[in-house]
């Protein structure tokens, strides 16, 4: 279990897309402000002001890389920070 500023910062280097965990991942969305919801093994996120939802879903216990590269494009295209929800 990492803090979510270690996430970020490993989710943000793009280096490690196949290795982030998933727990981790939804964990960092809730604190940039994401609220959720799970039906069955897809938990939707979605944040006011932005446009897109987040469809993921868990691969044994890591997030999908190409579902790591879209929270990245999310996180990035909004300029979304830990600082700014905190």
């Amino acid at each position: 279990m990492s803090n979510p500023r270690k996430t970020l910062d490993r989710l943000l280097s793009g280096q490690a897309d196949a290795n982030i965990d998933f727990a981790d991942l939804l964990r960092l969305l809730h604190k940039l402000g994401f609220a959720g919801r799970t039906k069955g093994s897809h938990h939707i996120f979605h944040r006011s002001g932005i446009e897109e939802i987040l469809n993921l879903q868990p691969k044994g216990s890591q997030a999908k890389p190409y579902q790591v590269r879209q929270v990245r494009d999310v996180v990035l295209k909004y300029k979304l920070s830990l600082e700014k929800n905190a």
